[in-house]
Order: structure tokens, then C-alpha cells, then sequence
């Protein structure tokens, strides 16, 4: 419970009416969720606006509202306080209610179009090895010290986020590791946050559904950046093209990593295969359980991040050799007869060829490449061709199926990605609406040394077909389907 007046300080508002002289109870933009003494904060979203839910929440008790635009008849008994931004407001308002959480740990941000899990994750591991209390909040859990807390989106909401690093001020701990999606940043999730550092892992082709254009995306995820303080780190990818354009109007202390070119944590790959890779570091071998030179950028992002967080460089390597990845990236599952499956997130065209063309760099011979892909529904479409074309121009074998299709029809999904298949192409490619029997097939049709790749859901146990998701589990129906060649 804290005071309206400490709740607001900080907050550029407009108009307020009333004293702020009351006690705060619960904060939330949720009018379902107010309770007596909530302050709610009504907020313009993309699917419902927050004002007009107002009287709801002062009926069940909301003793102070914040919102743009004040309503006709306001009631007395009650705080207003208007601002130009709600949302941008609510970050504030929520770091303030937790007393500032993400000051009193240091928060590390992860952006970027891929890598983003694997880096956050990656680095949580490290720093639980290295003997530090740590949270982590990714797309496939948060952590709090050992303990899951169930993820539903990459960066949560306002009050949730801070409401998990206030739990983890509260369990002791040193760090946190957190995704920073494009969304968060353009729905000013992270607002009222402040960073110890920021880090840039790639971009490309992805939530141009939600973006609109590239150029739009790529300032949401430089937005991250900008507003970075001058106390903190801003570490980006060198060799991706938009990498140093992060760096740009950045206020924080500006290094780099890469492979290819000039940076300020360079990492050379001596050697890439099924069961790790041998990378040169800092002018130290070391190998590492990770596979492909996707994760070579990803370890090079995870090893200058905590060069920069000051950690001595020996205990990070060796602790870095022994760790494996999030779960979903490059999981792979070995048949009796030698049948190597692959269960990969890559859910963009560039992650696909990451993925296919590590796993070519890794083939001994002429194994072949039998690659099951599909896109989600209500996404950006625009992607499903060229996401069909990545896996056609790096797979001897593409069954197009179903991801999660949600409120779409699978088949008509597929049709998006038959258009990014050209004529020769056309005779490796099969079209299989039901995902669980595109996988049967694609083991079916693989021999001996074969090579699967089960595309774009990675870690997700479930499927989401007309708003009822059913647990689904591609390492499961892959190792399912692999028992039955021995039967």
C-alpha cells in the first residue's frame, strides 16, 4: 500500500483533481482486476479503450483514476489525474507503486529479432553459476532464483513486470535478464524501467503485422536504446547491418561483438558441430555445447555482457563451456536407426536459413535435409512466403503444415506459403494440414543419417486452433513418431 501522492511523483500530468492525499492499495489498467482502493489507469489499447471502463472500476472501489481524457460527469469522492499518454504513464506509476524494483538490482534488456531467449537465458544460467541470485523473464518461462513463474508474453505488462522484479528484490537477487520485444517498447511496456544495459542481437523480416513497415520496427527496437542512461551498457551485434544504427543517438557506454568484423569482443568459430563448438575467444579456446555460429553470436553477446558487468573472464568461459541453451533452440532427438530431428523456434525467414544452414555447415555427407514448417494465423503474412522459399532453398524435402493457425484456416495458410514456392521447387514439396502427421511423414521419409527439422514452435506444448489451444509438443510427437520405425 503506498500514498497517491508518492505513486504520481515523477509523472508529467496535466490536470489533477483531488489532494493525491489517499492510500493506493492495487495498481492496474484491468478493470476486472480493481479492487477497493485501486488506482486504475484507463489506457487506449489496440482492442479496447480503457475510458470506458471507468465507471466499472469506480463501482468496485477504485479510489483514483488516470486517463487522457476526463469523463462527463466525474465523481467526487474520487482522484483524477489526466496525462497525455496513459500508457506511457503506467510504467512509471507501476515502478513507483514497487518502489522502484529495477533500481535496486541490475536489469539487463535483450532485443532483437532472434537470439533474444537464448542470450537472456544464457546469461541467467551464467550468473546462477557464477554464485549470483538472478531473475530471468523470457518468452518461455520466468524465473525467480530456481522457481518458474508461467511467461504468456515475451515482456509482461507494466504492473506484472514490475510486480516480478519487485518478488525478486525481495528474494535477494543481484540480476535480471529480460527479453525486450518490439511490442514492449512500442506499448511503452518498459517504461519507468531503468536499465544497467541493453543488448542488440539482430533484425529482420518479423511483427510487420503489428509494425506496419520495417523502418517502424527497427525504431521500436532502437527506441530501447535511446533511452538508455548514460550509466549503462549498450552492446550490439557489429555485423548485423542495422546494428550500429542501435548505437546511434544512445546516451550509454557503446561496445560491440562479432564475428566478421572489427568489434570489441570478436569470437572466431574453429570448429561447428552435432555436439558443440570450438570457438576462439578473447585468444582462449574453448568449446562449447551450443551448436551453429547463430549461437556463436549468441555467446558472443552473453560473454562481452558479462565483461561488461565486470565478471573475471576465466570463471565466465569456464562456466559458459558447460551450459546448454533455452529450451526449443536446436533441441535435437536421435532415432535408433540414426534419423537425427531437430526441434527448432525459427519462426522468421532469416532463422530459418540460420538454422538450415547450420545444420548443413554440421552434415558429414548427403544426408538428406527434411524440413516441416508452418506459419501462425492472425501474423504477419507477409513473411509465410518467404518463410516457405527459406525452407525450400535449404531442404532436399519441405512439408508445409500447420503452426498454430489461431482464428485462421490452416489450409489457407498454406496456400500463403505455396506462393513462395517457385517451379523447382514444387516436386519436394508437399502440403500436410495436420502438423502431427506432417512429422509421422517426414520420419517415414527419412533414412538412415537423415536429418529432421521441426520448425517454428520450439518450446511451445501446445496448439492454438480456433482459440482452444491442445497440448501439442513437437520433441514428443518426433520421439512418438521415432518409436514407431522400431515397431
Amino acid at each position: 500500500m503506498r500514498n497517491l501522492s508518492d505513486i504520481i511523483e515523477g509523472v508529467a500530468f496535466t490536470e489533477l483533481q483531488g489532494a493525491a492525499d489517499v492510500e493506493i492499495t492495487n495498481i492496474t489498467a484491468d478493470s476486472r482486476q480493481v479492487v477497493p482502493g485501486s488506482l486504475f489507469v484507463a489506457v487506449k489499447g489496440t482492442l479496447t479503450d480503457g475510458h470506458n471502463y471507468i465507471d466499472k472500476a469506480i463501482a468496485s472501489g477504485a479510489v483514483a483514476i488516470v486517463c487522457e481524457d476526463l469523463p462527463a460527469h466525474t465523481a467526487t469522492e474520487v482522484d483524477f489525474i489526466m496525462v497525455a499518454d496513459s500508457a506511457a504513464a503506467l510504467g512509471k506509476l507501476a515502478s513507483n507503486f514497487y518502489d522502484r524494483p529495477s533500481a535496486k538490482l541490475k536489469l539487463v534488456g535483450v532485443t532483437g529479432t532472434n537470439g533474444k531467449t537464448t542470450v537472456a537465458t544464457l546469461l541467467y544460467k551464467l550468473f546462477i553459476d557464477l554464485g549470483y541470485k538472478c531473475g530471468l523473464l523470457s518468452t518461455v518461462e520466468n524465473q525467480i532464483n530456481g522457481k518458474v513463474v508461467p511467461s504468456t508474453h515475451t515482456t509482461p505488462d507494466p504492473v506484472s513486470l514490475n510486480e516480478l522484479l519487485d518478488e525478486m528484490v525481495a528474494q535477494g537477487c543481484d540480476y535480471c535478464f529480460m527479453e525486450v520485444s518490439s511490442h514492449a517498447v512500442a506499448q511503452h511496456r518498459i517504461s519507468g524501467l531503468e536499465f544497467t544495459g541493453g543488448i542488440f542481437t539482430n533484425l529482420t523480416h518479423d511483427h510487420l503485422d503489428y509494425h506496419k513497415t520495417f523502418e517502424n520496427y527497427l525504431k521500436a527496437k532502437k527506441a530501447f536504446f535511446d533511452g538508455l542512461p548514460k550509466s549503462a551498457f549498450a552492446l550490439t551485434n557489429a555485423d548485423d547491418k542495422n546494428g550500429m544504427v542501435m548505437l546511434q543517438n544512445t546516451k550509454a557506454h557503446k561496445k560491440t561483438y562479432g564475428l566478421k568484423t572489427m568489434a570489441d569482443f570478436r569470437v572466431k568459430v574453429i570448429e561447428n558441430q552435432f555436439d558443440g563448438l570450438h570457438l576462439m575467444v578473447d585468444n582462449e579456446e574453448v568449446w562449447f555445447k551450443l551448436v551453429g555460429s547463430f549461437n556463436a553470436y549468441n555467446l558472443s553477446a552473453v560473454y562481452g555482457a558479462a565483461m561488461l558487468l565486470e565478471q573475471d573472464k576465466a570463471r565466465t568461459l569456464t562456466s559458459l563451456s558447460k551450459l546448454t541453451g533455452a529450451e526449443g533452440r536446436f533441441d535435437y532427438v536421435i532415432s535408433p536407426n540414426r534419423i537425427i530431428g531437430i526441434v527448432d523456434y525459427a519462426h522468421t525467414p532469416d532463422a530459418v536459413e540460420n538454422v538450415l544452414s547450420t545444420i548443413h555447415d554440421i552434415r558429414k555427407g548427403n544426408e538428406q535435409v527434411i524440413t516441416v514448417i508452418g506459419c501462425g494465423g492472425d501474423r504477419d503474412k507477409t513473411k509465410r512466403p518467404e518463410m516457405a522459399k527459406a525452407a525450400c532453398d535449404g531442404s532436399d524435402k519441405v512439408i508445409l503444415t500447420s503452426d498454430n493457425p489461431r482464428s485462421e484456416d490452416p489450409a489457407e495458410i498454406i496456400k500463403d506459403m505455396e506462393a513462395g514456392v517457385d517451379p523447382s521447387s514444387k516436386r519436394k514439396t508437399i502440403s500436410i494440414v495436420d502438423r502431427r502427421e506432417a512429422i509421422k511423414t517426414a520420419v517415414h521419409l527419412a533414412k538412415p543419417g537423415d536429418i529432421i527439422l521441426l520448425a517454428g514452435k520450439g518450446h511451445e506444448k501446445y496448439q492454438d486452433i480456433k482459440g482452444v489451444k491442445t497440448h501439442f509438443d513437437d520433441k514428443e510427437e518426433l520421439a512418438n513418431a521415432f518409436k514407431t520405425l522400431t515397431n
